[in-house]
């Protein structure tokens, strides 16, 4: 069962580029980057602490993240939700910083999400990992 954002509604309307479920991937995306890096903060943690992920972290995420959900659909799906390059999560980011649903350092900007690796070639590189057990020797 998915949650509705009511909030999240109203960022869409107001930049229409990128579907709902483009933020709420996002939303994902910073948890499992939080996660990855030893950054998750606690329920109480203080303003002031450091659970930050800059943008070229959090596009590392994204890229995990939708190759472990989508496989080798990732590419096809970001299409859809209006993402074709690491600027439009920076895009995405920042529509979020300005509805206050996510925050931001003095050090963050949208140039941090610019050209960081070229999506159809880092959603393209799916790999099935399987494990095969040594037979033991009679």
């Amino acid at each position: 069962m998915t949650i509705h954002y009511p909030r999240l509604d109203d960022v869409v309307r107001r930049d229409p580029r990128y579907a709902y479920e483009a933020y709420e991937f996002l939303f994902e995306a910073l948890k499992h980057t939080q996660h990855r890096l030893g950054r998750v903060p606690p329920g109480d943690a203080a303003p002031d602490e450091d659970y930050h992920v800059s943008g070229p972290e959090l596009l590392d995420g994204v890229r995990e993240l939708a190759l472990r959900e989508f496989g080798l659909m990732a590419r096809t799906v970001f299409r859809q939700w209006g993402i074709d390059a690491t600027a439009d999560v920076g895009e995405l980011v920042f529509n979020l910083i300005d509805a206050g649903l996510m925050s931001k350092t003095p050090d963050d900007h949208r140039r941090d999400f610019v050209d960081v690796y070229d999506f159809d070639e880092a959603l393209s590189n799916y790999r099935i990992e399987i494990e095969v057990e040594a037979e033991e020797a009679p």
